[in-house]
């Protein structure tokens, strides 16, 4: 028998998981969920997705999308 214990969900050393966040969300949850993941501030992520929209030419939307078909929503 092991003494090993797996630790609780969030605790030290449990992986982050990109998900859609649905207490800090506008549309989706994208945005929030990519600020929780990488520890950026969530207006931060939600200007650079107007840049990209506005000057990768709609590229920000195509993104979007994608984050809000495959991520999973917490």
């Amino acid at each position: 028998m092991s003494n090993y214990h797996s630790p609780e969900p969030g605790s030290y050393g449990s992986p982050k998981r990109l998900v859609r966040r649905t207490d800090d969300k506008m549309i989706a949850g994208v945005c929030s969920g990519v600020a929780a993941y990488t520890g950026l501030d969530t207006t931060l992520v939600r200007i650079l997705l107007v840049a990209a929209v506005v000057f990768g030419f709609g590229s920000g939307i195509l993104l979007y999308l994608v984050g809000w078909l495959l991520m999973p929503q917490a």
